[in-house]
């Protein structure tokens, strides 16, 4: 069958529409994508505002007519931290079932880790042992570890870095004192969750996803994307430190001449950064590596794996 995810993200909306069947690979099959930065709509209250509602309300009937163009079957449609943290999360919620028809799902945190910690485990497989996972979003950092397909410990920071660059880089570059306050918030922050994984032990494999991720190997030597899904990416730690420097003394326009920098993310890829280089160290982590399945493929997945259970029908299933 021919299923849509629909990720309403701090960043995106995107589309992804795969052929998938219980017990398969999802195959990818085509991609939607509009960037709508929701985390910069927002007004001083923390609601997002009456354009942006109206801007969300007008991507998510685009990306409805892409999944009906492309013969999906069912979309699966999912908001993480930028609604969730809304003032006005259920008004917008509820506008956007009424416009659209389309209910949207309210991710926690701690269910966007999980989802993409079943994504990676799935991708790497029983072989890859216990697991440490990290993905930076536009809003939040979920962090997860275990050595089943369900973590031991899943947790999400608000350090994603659309938020931060919003919150704390105002200057393009940015002010060196604004950057070590970040840096320093930012580590506290996630200093008070490495207890909480470090007494699981040592994983035997530390992963990361996200666009933040996948643009700091680039950065770093990784391979293109061109290249393919089955390539081997790695992010070192030391490589890492010796970019920050440089992306901290460079403008937005200057970082997205940058390798595998997109203009759209260029912006905040110091603060993802400054959040990737923290997590690798706080948690003892020299080099990870890159998985190409996150937050949707793991959505895809429990769909899936929901319509496989004895008595289960594609209507009953949720996320």
């Amino acid at each position: 069958m021919r299923l849509g995810v629909l990720d309403v993200g701090s960043n995106t909306v995107h589309l992804l529409v795969v052929d998938a069947h219980p017990g398969a690979r999802p195959l990818p099959a085509h991609s939607h994508k509009a960037d709508l930065r929701l985390a910069q709509l927002l007004d001083r209250t923390g609601a997002i505002s009456p354009e942006g509602v109206d801007r969300l309300i007008a991507t998510v009937k685009e990306a409805l007519e892409a999944a009906e163009d492309k013969g999906c079957e069912d979309v699966l449609p999912f908001a993480t931290s930028a609604v969730r943290e809304a003032g006005n999360a259920d008004e917008v919620l509820a506008r956007v079932r009424d416009e659209t028809g389309v209910d949207l799902q309210v991710l926690s945190g701690e269910e966007e880790a999980r989802l993409t910690f079943l994504a990676v485990r799935r991708w790497f497989g029983w072989s890859a042992g216990k697991l440490l996972v990290l993905d930076i979003g536009g809003g939040s950092l979920e962090i997860a570890y275990g050595i089943d397909e369900e973590p031991d410990a899943a947790v999400s920071l608000p350090l994603g870095a659309g938020r931060l660059t919003a919150g704390w880089l105002p200057g393009d570059p940015p002010d060196p004192q604004d950057v070590k306050a970040l840096r320093r918030h930012v580590r506290a922050q996630i200093a008070r969750t490495v207890g909480e994984f470090s007494r699981f032990g040592n994983p035997d494999h530390v992963v990361a996803t996200s666009k933040t991720f996948k643009q700091l190997a680039r950065l770093a030597g990784a391979a293109r994307s061109a290249e393919g899904l089955y390539v081997q990416r790695e992010l070192k730690r030391k490589s890492l430190e010796d970019w920050v420097p440089q992306l901290a003394a460079r403008t937005e326009e200057q970082r997205a001449e940058l390798p595998g920098v997109s203009e759209g993310r260029a912006g905040q890829l110091l603060a993802g950064a400054l959040v990737a280089e923290g997590a690798m160290d706080l948690f003892g982590v020299e080099t990870l590596e890159i998985c190409p399945w996150a937050l949707r493929e793991g959505i895809i997945l429990r769909r899936l794996d929901q319509m496989a259970a004895p008595g289960a029908t594609a209507q009953g299933a949720t996320v």
